[in-house]
């Protein structure tokens, strides 16, 4: 899922050596986001990945990183705490610092949501928390424990059985976790704080979310997800969840910088790795995809090239009907313009010359229906029609235009 990932390792709070994962966009980075994921689980779950891809495509970095002693990483879980996660995060985003640029997000699931929280106010340059099935309550993770929560207690350490998988769990793990004050940290958090909990939370109930958001300060926001459940094993919930965060953020980062400063104008294009079609697409300021229907193998993500064609011609058409009615002060209703594209012989083309009439082979045909709300006189619909064939894309797309191509090495 991911646009542009790089396989990264950097040394965690203990020195063990931590692995990660860098998803960048393609295209310029608009801002580095920290990812922390769940109670025992890693950097490669679904649900991370999904968020992740999400963020990119907004041209926002993503680091995530298994923490000491779980996924790829090194080190040994059983000497792990919440309060070694929290160090950990703190050499993750010192990573970034150094080598790339310091967090401006911080993003937590579940158990890494408390610890995006008690962390944020130790990294000066992050602007903007975001949590996904947070517990208020560090305490809370050991409710998963069962009966060794009990052994633990009494003999030091014991096997816990966590979603399938056997973990040893040290005293010290507990009563460490039993020291958190995550609501005290929420108070005193003073960045915009976004709440994304699921109502159907089975492992971390909604009334957490109800917790941290009584206990943040303004700006804060919440967002139910609605039946999506606790590692959003859902594709789309995911998704969901990426955009939500993505959208928001925005509010929180400078403009995105365009491609190109000069008068000309400029377009970045380059594939995403994902599905065989879709393109990332970077306009100025403004980020999109481009791609092809399911029906002939795309993603269906974004508007064809052709419907691009067919997007620039309706809307310079709209734009050029504007500026004439402004300069004609004319009180000229809201304009709407519908094209359409196919390809036909140019023998049947009824508007063609009859030079273009003896053309060989298929040509473009866009059809253009203009609307306009409100009456419109029959004089006044003849000069419409005029003017709109004077729309700079219409006469690009009727002439003959100059490709000058260049195939340059290295990356696009």
């Amino acid at each position: 899922m991911a646009l542009n990932p790089q396989r990264l390792q950097f040394p965690g709070h203990s020195g063990a050596t931590l692995a990660a994962r860098l998803d960048l966009p393609n295209g310029p980075v608009r801002a580095y986001a920290l990812f922390a994921h769940c109670f025992t689980c890693s950097k490669d779950l679904a649900g991370a990945r999904r968020i992740a891809a999400e963020l990119a495509r907004e041209g926002i970095a993503v680091l995530r990183f298994d923490f000491t002693g779980l996924g790829l990483s090194e080190g040994e879980f059983a000497s792990t705490n919440f309060s070694s996660n929290v160090a950990d995060l703190l050499s993750a985003a010192d990573y970034l610092r150094h080598h790339y640029e310091a967090p401006s997000l911080l993003i937590g699931h579940s158990l890494g949501g408390a610890a995006v929280l008690a962390v944020a106010g130790d990294i000066p340059e992050v602007r903007a928390v975001a949590t996904i099935g947070a517990p208020a309550d560090v305490g809370h993770v050991l409710k998963n424990f069962g009966t060794s929560l009990e052994e633990i207690e009494r003999s030091g350490s014991a096997e816990v059985d966590l979603a399938g998988r056997r973990f040893l769990v040290k005293r010290q793990f507990v009563e460490d976790a039993r020291a958190q004050r995550i609501k005290d940290s929420v108070a005193r958090l003073k960045r915009p704080l976004l709440i994304l909990h699921a109502p159907l939370d089975q492992t971390v109930g909604i009334e957490n979310a109800t917790d941290i958001f009584l206990a943040a300060r303004h700006p804060k926001s919440f967002v139910s997800l609605d039946k999506a459940d606790h590692l959003l094993t859902d594709a789309e919930d995911a998704a969901f969840a990426g955009r939500i965060i993505s959208e928001w953020l925005t509010r929180y980062l400078a403009a995105d910088a365009p491609q190109a400063t000069s008068p000309i104008e400029h377009v970045h294009v380059r594939e995403t790795g994902e599905g065989t079609f879709q393109n990332a697409v970077q306009a100025g300021g403004h980020r999109l995809f481009a791609d092809e229907p399911e029906s002939v193998g795309g993603l269906d993500s974004g508007p064809s090239p052709y419907d691009f064609l067919a997007i620039a011609l309706g809307a310079c058409t709209s734009m050029t009907l504007r500026l004439y009615a402004g300069h004609k002060q004319l009180a000229l209703g809201r304009i709407g313009v519908d094209v359409s594209h196919t390809k036909i012989h140019a023998k049947d083309c009824e508007e063609c010359t009859e030079l273009e009439r003896g053309r060989s082979g298929r040509i473009d045909r866009f059809e253009r229906v203009i609307s306009i709300d409100g009456d419109v006189s029959e004089e006044l619909r003849g000069k419409i029609a005029d003017i709109a064939d004077k729309c700079p894309v219409h006469r690009t797309l009727e002439a003959v235009a100059k490709i000058s191509t260049t195939v340059k090495r290295g990356s696009p």
